[in-house]
């Protein structure tokens, strides 16, 4: 991210999602640009956006179908924002909502906008779904067909096991493994127990549930389809209770579950960035700023114990562009993809030897009083590139309520890709 004397300050001002709820729930019949445009009317009419021309709204999705076309800018224009305003699709899996906030971020310290929302939605309940190669290739040739008798030739050539729909796979095509069976291997090669991945789980449920009773959520959510709060939430979960769930990944010797694993997710988020100068006009405090961001993406083919580990490379260059130290933060949010995943990267902070593995010094022990303090995906779940929105605005309410201060965000992707983030109040 550009940070030098000529660029301007970017500022977080406004901040808004729906409720997460797990897959084939809450939002079962809800697509991603329903979910989308109710997590931007939701800001829009907290903010009072109404008619607004905004520099740019960007995000996406990571399960798109053919209908998601030019998704953001189909959901800009069921809003009630000036349908002038411009907007684009990115993707970079979990890292995608994060990514979408650098990119209208730069756009506004270079001056080319003033005023933008970044954004991001999955569904994971309404997936797209493929058929086989043979059906597809059937139906092809009968669209090509001149024709009515040899298009009939084709259709004919069809059978009642070609309809069935080839599964969706969540797994990395180099390996065939998921990021749960990857996170497993992380976990053994690591050595993090099951202990601690239930005690991070636990925690972060407890977290989050004291947040909703404290009434932190309250100006950051509007329900939608009978959902006013996060539906993975288990306020009522004990040690004892995660600790009788079966693992997930390894049938037989695995610690990861589906009680320290984010399970699959629905949801929608944005962020209102802006220049201090439009932030002013619109009669908007500045939340916090953000002032240093680092993408960074790793091997993990060879290395398959390293698939979500890229957030350790990424910190590393950040910290040094930015002349701070790990330990120089108030606020730590990091992803819970999964409990293993958070764990692993704290050790490795922790460790020389590890750090040195990855060609970096240990960046040493935080303070774990300071890591996500109102609970984080464990608790919220994860609709892919919706977690990014919600992480930024967790921090920026952080600093904003204490008035001063620094926070560190890191979240890790799919395809061995990561990013962080540093926001200052």
């Amino acid at each position: 991210m550009l940070n030098n004397n000529q660029s301007r300050k970017v500022a977080v001002v406004g901040y808004n999602r729906i409720p997460f709820a797990r897959q084939n729930t809450a939002y079962a019949m809800a697509g991603n640009k329903d979910m989308m445009v109710a997590a931007l009317n939701g800001l829009i009419d907290r903010y009072k956006l109404q008619g607004q021309l905004l520099g740019e709204v960007a995000g996406g999705a990571v399960i798109k179908s053919s209908a998601d076309l030019n998704l953001m800018r189909e959901c800009v224009l069921s809003t009630s924002l000036d349908p002038a305003t411009p907007a684009c699709d990115l993707q970079q899996a979990c890292d995608t909502g994060i990514e979408s906030a650098v990119y209208v971020a730069n756009k506004i310290a270079l001056g080319q906008i003033d005023a933008g929302i970044a954004g991001g939605v999955d569904s994971t309940s309404q997936v797209p779904l493929l058929f086989g190669n043979r059906l597809t290739q059937i139906l092809l040739a009968a669209r090509r067909a001149k024709t009515t008798g040899e298009r009939l030739k084709q259709i004919l050539k069809i059978r009642i096991k070609d309809w069935a729909p080839a599964p969706p796979e969540n797994v990395e095509p180099r390996t065939g493994l998921s990021m749960g069976g990857h996170t497993e291997i992380s976990a053994k090669y690591y050595g993090i127990t099951r202990e601690e991945q239930d005690q991070l789980s636990y925690e972060s449920h407890q977290k989050m549930a004291k947040a909703y009773d404290e009434g932190f959520f309250n100006d950051m959510i509007t329900p939608f389809m009978g959902l006013d709060r996060d539906n993975n939430l288990r306020r009522d979960t004990t040690l004892e209770k995660l600790a009788k769930l079966k693992p997930a990944f390894d049938k037989v010797n695995g610690t990861m579950t589906a009680g320290n694993s984010t399970p699959l997710t629905d949801g929608a988020s944005c962020v209102l960035l802006a220049s201090e100068d439009w932030a002013k006009e619109h009669n908007l405090p500045v939340l916090a700023y953000i002032t240093f961001a680092e993408l960074a993406a790793i091997e993990y083919v060879k290395d398959q114990q390293n698939l979500l580990l890229s957030p350790i490379t990424a910190s590393n260059r950040m910290l040094k562009k930015a002349g701070l130290t790990l330990q120089d933060f108030d606020f730590y949010e990091i992803h819970e993809a999964f409990a293993a995943q958070v764990a692993t990267t704290l050790k490795i902070w922790e460790s020389e030897e590890l750090s040195k593995t990855f060609g970096y010094p240990a960046l040493g022990k935080i303070d774990r009083s300071k890591l996500n303090v109102k609970g984080s995906s464990l608790a919220a779940a994860h609709p892919f590139a919706a977690t990014g929105g919600r992480i930024i605005a967790t921090m920026a309410k952080l600093l904003h309520q204490k008035g001063s201060g620094r926070g560190f965000i890191s979240v890790c992707a799919a395809g061995g890709q990561g990013i962080t983030m540093i926001m200052e109040k």
